[in-house]
């Protein structure tokens, strides 16, 4: 199991990047695992503000569909259009080209709150 150790990582099993004010936010390698084949990511909340935590979209693998949790307030900048032709990224490179969203942070304490690589890998064992 791959958890970056520049990473920040939240209960639900996202990953975070973050570059000054924007977070790049994916689900981590983990998560992928346990999910199986993802066949569709849904993002329609592109340009929304929204709290920590709230539902940003979801992921639909073969046997389940999964909520996505935002791990930061703020407004959702960007989502990888890529994933809507090749969702699977999400299971082959889950740090990198299967990121899901950007979002503008909105409060930066909220960052404290994150795992750092350590606390998540105990977290999942």
């Amino acid at each position: 199991m791959n958890i970056p150790g520049n990473l920040k990582y939240t209960k639900d099993h996202e990953w975070v990047s973050v570059d000054g004010n924007i977070a790049t936010v994916g689900i981590t390698d983990f998560a992928q695992g346990e999910l199986g084949d993802i066949v569709y990511v849904e993002v329609e909340t592109e340009g929304e503000t929204l709290d920590n935590e709230e539902v940003f979209g979801s992921v639909e693998a073969v046997k389940t569909v999964s909520d996505l949790f935002m791990p930061l307030s703020g407004e959702i900048t960007e989502f990888n259009s890529e994933l809507e032709a090749n969702p699977e990224l999400v299971n082959s490179d889950p740090y990198g080209k299967g990121w899901m969203i950007k979002i503008e942070i909105s409060d930066a304490s909220e960052l404290d709150a994150l795992l750092d690589a350590v606390a998540y890998t105990d977290l999942v064992g």
